[in-house]
């Protein structure tokens, strides 16, 4: 059955890839994007692609009140919650600021969308059969060293998501995440560079060289560098699925490391 889907964050990246793949298997796919330029070239590149019947390109940057009211306002079957940014950098040394700002991307303007959409489709009565998806990721269930920043707000997703699952099930509500590895998309690479605008050598005890080289080494690993094509396929098939497992982490290596990991964890000593 076709479903209306309304994506975050979808001018590149997972989102971009799994909405041309989802209007491709006939869904209508309201795609937005953060600045006015994306829209542009998402535009015509579904254009391109003959999609434009099925796949409605808006702007949406959660940073615009007026932008989520009027998306708030749209008709559609599932929204998800797909746009993030990243701070990585050591945790004890990182602005508190750049930190606030990260949930407020990650956290807190998902769920002012999401709480603004799921009590419009409550109070219309047209909740049976909604859902919501969040893109959180495997550092939703792990932590580690020098992306607490990053990861401690796909942490509080998690918990959101979970919360949600239980209060809307009652209204026919269905919640979801998604937990993707270190896919090579340009997401990761990109973050990695955050903490090299405010590290600085003359004033953090972390020096800049060793941080790069850590970024470095991870990204040269098999597990920093997968094919997002994997992802998105199993994107393509986890949003509009009216059934499936509340998380999935992708890929299974990934969810094997982190189920090894929680468990360690009740044993894990200071």
């Amino acid at each position: 059955m076709s479903k209306t889907i309304l994506i975050t964050g979808a001018g590149s990246g997972f989102g971009k890839g799994a909405a041309i793949g989802m209007a491709k298997n006939g869904h209508n796919i309201i795609a937005t994007c953060q600045v006015s330029p994306m829209v542009t070239a998402l535009r015509n590149e579904v254009e391109a692609l003959g999609l434009a019947d099925r796949v409605r390109v808006e702007r949406l940057d959660l940073t615009d009140p007026y932008d989520i009211r009027q998306a708030q306002g749209w008709d559609f079957d599932i929204l998800w919650n797909n746009a993030g940014q990243g701070e990585p950098g050591p945790v004890w040394e990182i602005p508190v600021d750049i930190v606030r700002r990260n949930f407020e991307i990650n956290v807190f303007l998902p769920l002012t969308l999401t709480q603004g959409v799921v009590q419009k489709w409550v109070r219309e009565g047209k909740s049976q059969g909604k859902k919501v998806v969040f893109t959180s990721s495997m550092g939703g269930l792990f932590t580690p060293a020098n992306w607490g920043t990053y990861v401690s707000t796909k942490h509080a997703l998690e918990s959101i998501a979970e919360a949600l699952q239980q209060e809307l099930a009652a209204y026919g509500i269905k919640i979801q995440t998604i937990n993707p590895g270190a896919y090579y998309t340009g997401y990761n690479e990109t973050m990695a560079d955050n903490p090299f605008r405010w590290l600085d050598d003359s004033e953090n005890i972390t020096k800049r060289a060793d941080l790069r080289k850590g970024f470095d080494d991870f990204f040269a690993t098999p597990e920093g560098r997968m094919d997002p094509k994997e992802m998105i396929e199993r994107m393509i098939e986890i949003v509009p699925a009216d059934t499936g497992k509340f998380r999935n982490v992708c890929p299974k290596v990934i969810e094997d490391m982190l189920k090894d990991h929680q468990l360690k964890a009740w044993e894990n000593q200071i």
